[in-house]
């Protein structure tokens, strides 16, 4: 508990975003036809505070994840915007961080200065993630750790593995999935500017309400406890056509109710406006669109 006070007694700098939203939608890695995920990176965390020190920083709880398995979670600014979401897996004697390339470095500098007297090594690694679907043959022999995608049935898995290996999904054939299941990824996100909970974190399993204080936690309990969630990451489709290469805005009517964010085809990523939801006349370029609910969200948040 210590060393949770002394983290909120730090100042509130305002660090660069590595990547920021657009940056971030160029190197998704649609065109790679690698079998990895070209725009994930792995950092490490070894010695021997690593779990508290995390636990006091991110959205989930790092305490109870088992070995060989994964959370999903985020860092927040200390007014609970969105700065970088990530998988952490047990590794026994280290945890992993898959993360976005383009934050990498930026969260090994910022994490860095909580450090303090803490037991805790933070290094940038090069292993690779890699994803499949549970129908798709499992990790290869040079999986470091592996776990199923923890936000939602039917995610499939992921892994970190060491070199190049030919196992996993295309960033292609990830993205389609993904978009059809309605999962976000780091291209949806706006940095300082997105709620942990109106990228559904809350409905994706990547917020414990259980443990502890974190860095942003009371804007994210208030906004939750409160039911203050007045726009979310929601899968849209168009009902003809495809969406173009640079998105565009939803329209309900005359009024401005959303964005497009990251897409293929005739689906997408949107951050949409709750009063928008269940609207009849929604357009983007003139096209018309509605949400394609996911399994995943419940039918009384609707």
């Amino acid at each position: 508990m210590d060393f949770i006070v002394m983290v909120w007694c730090f100042p509130i700098w305002r660090f660069p975003i590595y990547g920021g939203f657009t940056e971030s939608r160029r190197n998704c890695g649609v065109l790679n036809m690698s079998h990895s995920l070209s725009h994930r990176a792995v950092l490490s965390f070894t010695g021997a505070d690593r779990n508290s020190f995390l636990q006091g920083l991110v959205t989930n709880d790092i305490q109870s994840l088992p070995v060989g398995k994964s959370i999903w979670s985020a860092l927040l600014t200390p007014q609970g915007r969105w700065l970088s979401e990530f998988f952490l897996y047990n590794g026994s004697d280290r945890i992993l961080m898959d993360c976005a390339a383009d934050h990498a470095d930026m969260l090994v500098k910022r994490l860095s200065r909580f450090r303090l007297r803490a037991d805790v090594q933070i290094e940038k690694t090069d292993l690779r993630v890699i994803t499949g679907t549970e129908d798709r043959s499992g990790p290869p022999d040079n999986t470091m750790v592996h776990a199923p995608d923890p936000r939602c049935d039917g995610a499939g898995w992921r892994a970190i593995v060491t070199g190049t290996d030919q196992a996993g999904e295309t960033p292609t054939e990830f993205l389609e999935r993904r978009l059809t299941l309605g999962l976000p990824d780091i291209m949806d996100f706006e940095p300082e500017q997105t709620l942990a909970l109106e990228a559904d974190m809350d409905l994706l399993h990547g917020v414990s309400w259980k443990k502890g204080c974190y860095m942003g936690q009371e804007l994210t309990a208030r906004t939750h406890y409160r039911g203050l969630v007045k726009r979310r990451l929601l899968p849209v489709v168009l009902t003809d056509g495809v969406f173009p290469e640079q998105g565009g805005l939803i329209v309900a009517g005359e009024r401005e109710v959303g964005d497009i964010r990251s897409h293929s085809g005739k689906r997408a990523i949107a951050m949409l406006r709750r009063d928008a939801w269940s609207s009849n006349d929604l357009t983007c370029n003139g096209a018309s669109l509605s949400v394609d609910w996911p399994a995943w969200f419940p039918d009384d948040k609707r």
